[in-house]
């Protein structure tokens, strides 16, 4: 299944630009499924959004100088440009290390992006299962004496519909007027 994943996020990635949205067609894996984690409030969110929004779902750190500095912001724009749109999308961040991203430090940086920007949290065995619904690895690679333990971790972009259904991957290199576009398709 990975092999596959990799083929179709490779050619998606090369040709993004001309490729209109899937939307309608199948594809070859499929990603998320119930889960109940804490938010950056202390409340149970569950893979459903409150709002009735789609989300745009990343797995990763609040504070993070990596592939997180990228998706994130790119996130933000993508929330930006479709509420410009009319169409409000909610920005989900889900931790891949727990001890970093707390209830009480998992909020701000990502506010910093984005006013309605979701963070979760959890224990390691309340995270686990989402790691396997998402098919998210993440292991650690070393341990910084400034940051702390340092994981590699999954780099994509999940959306998801309203009621937490997948619907595609977005890959963190395209442009955000690219995300948006693919997004916006999903939407009308």
């Amino acid at each position: 299944m990975r092999a596959a994943l990799a083929a179709v996020l490779l050619a998606g990635a090369a040709g993004a630009s001309d490729i209109p949205a899937p939307q309608g067609l199948p594809l070859p894996f499929d990603f998320g499924g119930a889960f109940a984690l804490t938010d950056h409030t202390g409340a149970t969110r569950t893979q459903a959004d409150p709002e009735g929004r789609m989300q745009l779902v990343f797995f990763g750190y609040a504070n993070c100088e990596q592939i997180c500095s990228v998706a994130l912001p790119l996130m933000a724009d993508v929330a930006y440009d479709l509420a410009d749109r009319g169409l409000a999308v909610t920005p989900v961040m889900i931790t891949v290390d727990p001890a970093r991203d707390t209830v009480a430090d998992i909020g701000p940086p990502l506010a910093e992006h984005h006013p309605d920007f979701v963070g979760l949290t959890g224990s390691e065995d309340e995270l686990a299962p989402v790691y396997d619904l998402f098919a998210v690895e993440h292991k650690l690679v070393w341990t910084d004496p400034e940051y702390g333990p340092l994981y590699a971790h999954g780099s994509h972009i999940y959306l998801m519909d309203a009621a937490g259904a997948f619907l595609t991957l977005i890959p963190p290199i395209l442009s955000p007027e690219r995300a948006t576009e693919i997004v916006a398709a999903y939407a009308g």
